[in-house]
């Protein structure tokens, strides 16, 4: 295991004990940013590892949310709910990217952005399942205090993150990831060589998938009420390209450092700058990304180890 993913573990190890030092709104925080990471970490599997830049997080991720709605209105546990979402949103996405895969560059892109507004339209259209754009209401399922219910969802959101992180550092290590590293470069040359392209992409897009649907079911357990137009949000497709470019593609600690900081800018600025905050925080990632092309990882790998060490940094 490289020392990137070290400290990528030790990282998240830290992150459990926010709720020594915080109160409920930190806690909040902490799930969203746990929630945020998942994300960019989901993402880079296919758009990092593979460079197939998706759009398909929204979709996947509000899937997963009805998914496990509906489940716990039909007394269904969370646990059970939770892994009914991420099992439907691994084969539905394995199963799509054998399709969508074959397209390339901004033809997937706007392919993989095409499944936010079908998931949405089939929601809205399917009333009697998903109670359409009036929203679907979801059962409590933790303690009775505010306070136990946000740590209740911090560990639960938490410890989705750590699952997540120890599979996306198992495809990195594994073939598969070797192999999304070739198609990366030359996806022509790779086939020519006998690797099957289509299964490795449709398995990193399945992957990519997973545990975003499982996440949205988590918002949604946490959140009690979802509705169309907030789990298929757009946003939700855009936030984790820009939290991979931010903390450093294809690097799992870069895109989660990039999850961290860009919850904190979104944070900062909401609440100084709240009439012109989208306006605001996208100048911030703009300058971030002129002056820090390869993310916050080429920072770190070039600046404080080369400080800390007096060797030349090497590409990460």
């Amino acid at each position: 295991m490289t020392r990137t993913n070290i400290a990528l573990l030790v990282l998240i190890a830290g992150v459990a004990s926010l709720p020594l030092f915080g109160d409920a709104y930190a806690l909040r925080l902490g799930t969203m940013a746990c929630m945020y990471a998942i994300f960019a970490l989901s993402w880079n599997i296919v758009g990092g590892f593979a460079g197939y830049p998706s759009f398909a997080t929204a979709a996947f991720f509000g899937l997963g949310a009805y998914t496990t709605g509906i489940l716990m209105n039909k007394g269904v546990p969370l646990t059970l709910s939770l892994l009914g979402s991420l099992v439907l949103c691994l084969l539905l996405a394995a199963a799509l990217g054998t399709v969508l895969l074959r397209l390339r560059g901004h033809y997937f892109a706007i392919a993989s952005l095409s499944l936010v507004e079908v998931f949405r339209e089939l929601v809205n259209n399917a009333t009697d399942l998903t109670g359409g754009g009036m929203g679907l209401n979801i059962p409590l399922v933790s303690g009775s205090s505010v306070l136990s219910d946000a740590m209740f969802f911090f560990y639960a959101m938490w410890g989705l993150l750590l699952i997540t992180a120890i599979v996306v550092i198992a495809v990195s290590m594994s073939k598969l990831g070797f192999g999304l590293n070739c198609i990366r470069q030359n996806e022509t040359a790779s086939n020519m060589v006998g690797l099957n392209s289509t299964l490795y992409k449709a398995v990193a897009f399945g992957l990519s998938a997973c545990f975003v649907g499982a996440a949205g079911g988590l918002y949604a357990a946490w959140v009690h009420y979802i509705d169309p137009s907030d789990v298929f949000d757009i946003l939700y497709s855009v936030k984790p390209i820009v939290m991979a470019l931010m903390g450093g593609l294809g690097s799992p600690l870069g895109v989660v450092c990039g999850a961290f900081v860009y919850l904190g800018l979104e944070e900062v600025v909401w609440r100084n700058y709240i009439q012109i905050h989208s306006g605001v925080l996208g100048v911030l990632i703009i300058l971030l990304l002129l002056f820090l092309p390869h993310g916050l990882v080429s920072l770190h790998a070039g600046k404080i180890w080369r400080g800390l060490t007096g060797r030349k940094a090497k590409h990460v």
